[in-house]
């Protein structure tokens, strides 16, 4: 299944969750499983999310403007952001509904129905998130990659819920079922944890990834000579784009479009590297002391 735009990818993940809801849903009418309505809850989770995320990929998609020259690339994080905190409250809810459960239990019905509903909710979602998985390398968008990775944490946690409604069905211990519940939404927590501290890591800009940043350093110093140094070198993540900055340093008797050319070649050999990548340098004379005051690659350090 291939798609032309990231946005075509959230429109799926929103049928998938719109359907895991119903199918969920009619799970736990039928069987009165607290964990099968955890379990339905997180999939509502995921139908907010992917709505979010569908409205943060159309603003990131559009062009740079006077009030915005860098992009939108950045709206991305406000669908992370917001995901994270509906997946904390998603769990609270959960844990509270566990907890009455557990204090006063009940009998579970049609288990058998109960547990090939949410089977094939759980194949649904599989199904969805390994579409989507496919789709964050063709697209490099953390948006499509998070979703993904959300709904491979609801099929793990449906799974878990399945197994804990079968021991149910064969040792007949109701107990089990708000048990696994909690345990449930505490897995929720965590996934919100970390989706809460990717997304607070890019709105600080944090930089590229380390094999990332390698190959920039390497790139660089295959390309330095005696006359040609490179320091300063700064990176930044947005949303599916990068940004890179450094310094070039070159012979202050060079002219002015033999610089502008080293420049024009640094930048797209970068840009090959590592595509959706906008790269800005900056042409200094390499025996002005000033030049060397910024300094910035780990290569440079020793």
């Amino acid at each position: 299944m291939v798609f032309a735009s990231p946005r075509a990818y959230m429109l799926l993940s929103t049928a998938a969750a719109v359907a895991t809801i119903v199918l969920k849903t009619l799970a736990w009418r039928l069987t009165g499983s607290v964990g099968l309505l955890s379990d339905a809850m997180e999939s509502g989770v995921n139908l907010v999310a992917a709505l979010g995320a569908f409205w943060a990929l159309t603003l990131a998609a559009k062009p740079a403007d006077r009030s915005h020259p860098y992009g939108h690339f950045k709206a991305e994080y406000f669908s992370s952001g917001l995901e994270s905190v509906l997946i904390v409250v998603a769990a609270l809810a959960i844990m509270h509904t566990a907890i009455g459960r557990l204090q006063q239990p009940q009998p579970l019905e049609q288990l058998g129905i109960g547990l090939v509903i949410s089977l094939l909710a759980t194949a649904l979602n599989g199904l969805v998130a390994w579409v989507l998985l496919k789709a964050s390398r063709r697209f490099d968008s953390i948006t499509l990659r998070a979703d993904a990775h959300h709904l491979l944490t609801d099929v793990w946690t449906s799974m878990g819920v399945v197994l804990g409604i079968g021991l149910v069905k064969l040792t007949g211990l109701t107990i089990l079922d708000p048990l696994i519940a909690i345990a449930v939404a505490l897995n929720i927590v965590v996934t919100g944890w970390k989706l809460l501290h990717e997304t607070a890591s890019g709105l600080l800009d944090r930089s590229l990834p380390d094999a990332e940043q390698q190959v920039l350093e390497d790139l660089l110093a295959t390309c330095a000579t005696d006359e040609i140094q490179f320091h300063a070198l700064r990176t930044r993540v947005a949303g599916s784009r990068r940004f890179v900055s450094f310094h070039v340093l070159v012979p202050g008797r060079w002219s002015v479009q033999a610089g502008h050319d080293l420049c024009e070649q640094l930048e797209q050999k970068v840009a090959s590297a590592l595509t959706r990548t906008h790269v800005f340098t900056h042409l200094e004379p390499i025996e002005d002391p000033k030049a060397w005051e910024d300094q910035g690659f780990r290569w440079e350090q020793g």
